[in-house]
């Protein structure tokens, strides 16, 4: 396992982190599975678990508590708010009134008494950064995080964020989480030359492109995954962008199979041979699924099958802009291009 510095707090991480989004309804992990999951991951050096409160309704996080319960001090310990947590209006959002009473939820769920990395799930555009900003610097100052990060912001939220805690003099975003994978390349145009600049750790999600890239998906077989079952749309081929995808996979494989690598090695090699990227997030649902991940976290593609990449899916190219949740409002919605 490789461990890279998060960002410019020098706190060291593993290159791959455990994601625990498929822990509880969502994936139909039990506990002892989710904590199997994380044994196997903790003994081949990750170090890194990153879950939120609103992954099957806090279920996930339960699970993690348990999972680690006794070994917190090992682990650097990530979680996110910002997503809704039920049908009343106010518990969701980026207010100081949500986020610290959630934080004590989640710290409850978790079963400890901080964590180490803090995460705004999506910018929340009815708060100002100003509040948010100075909620979570009250909340590192209270010993209930450690640092804070942001998930998922278009690049130009990133950057005014990162001004309002100059300006304000604010503690600021040290990480950024955004979606990246071989098929969905967008952000290597505007969020990581930002993440970059100023600094920031970069913890990828969903580097297999919802499973697009584990191998199970090919020309010819039915498409059955875990994912496809709540997200048809996703894989329906007849849709455009997702025959580009399934073109692209196809290609993808002869690359993999030419240089003697699975397809699952193919793709977290890649998003982990950027400069700019921390640590790759793994989302297993089962053992096989974690050591499918983990003979991937010494993989170093060369500069050869990088090229071989980038002839496929040219850089900065996302094969479904449509599924982006970074994408500014105005390119989705008309009438936002519009004047009145």
């Amino acid at each position: 396992m490789q461990y890279r510095t998060l960002g410019r707090t020098g706190v060291q991480v593993s290159s791959l982190a455990l994601g625990a989004m498929n822990f509880g309804a969502i994936g139909r992990t039990t506990q002892d599975e989710a904590t199997a999951i994380v044994d196997a991951a903790l003994e081949a050096g990750i170090n890194l678990i990153d879950t939120a409160d609103m992954y099957s309704g806090g279920e996930s996080e339960e699970m993690v508590g348990k999972a680690i319960a006794g070994r917190r001090d090992d682990i650097v310990l990530a979680t996110k708010a910002n997503m809704p947590m039920g049908d009343e209006p106010n518990h969701q959002g980026s207010s100081r009134r949500w986020l610290v009473t959630e934080l004590d939820n989640s710290l409850r769920r978790l079963g400890v008494d901080h964590v180490d990395l803090y995460q705004i799930h999506r910018w929340d555009p009815a708060t100002s950064d100003e509040e948010t900003l100075s909620a979570l610097t009250d909340l590192r100052r209270a010993g209930k995080i450690r640092y804070f990060g942001s998930s998922t912001f278009p690049a130009y939220r990133i950057v005014q964020a990162q001004w309002t805690a100059r300006d304000h003099h604010l503690g600021r975003y040290v990480t950024e989480q955004p979606s990246y994978s071989i098929l969905q390349r967008g952000i290597e145009s505007h969020v990581l030359p930002v993440t970059e600049q100023y600094g920031l750790g970069v913890l990828v999600w969903s580097p297999l492109a919802s499973g697009w890239l584990s191998g199970a998906i090919r020309e010819g077989r039915e498409i059955a995954t875990n994912r496809s079952g709540f997200m048809p749309q996703r894989f329906d081929t007849s849709i455009p962008s997702n025959r580009a995808r399934l073109d692209a996979v196809e290609r993808l494989a002869k690359v993999a199979d030419e240089a003697g690598l699975t397809m699952i090695q193919l793709a977290l090699g890649f998003v982990t041979a950027h400069p700019a990227v921390t640590s790759a997030i793994i989302g297993p649902r089962t053992l096989d699924h974690l050591r499918s991940h983990l003979a991937a976290a010494d993989t170093v593609l060369s500069a050869d099958v990088l090229d071989a990449i980038d002839a496929i899916v040219a850089p900065g190219v996302d094969l479904a802009p449509d599924e982006k949740y970074d994408t500014p409002p105005a390119l989705l919605d008309p009438s936002l291009r519009r004047r009145r």
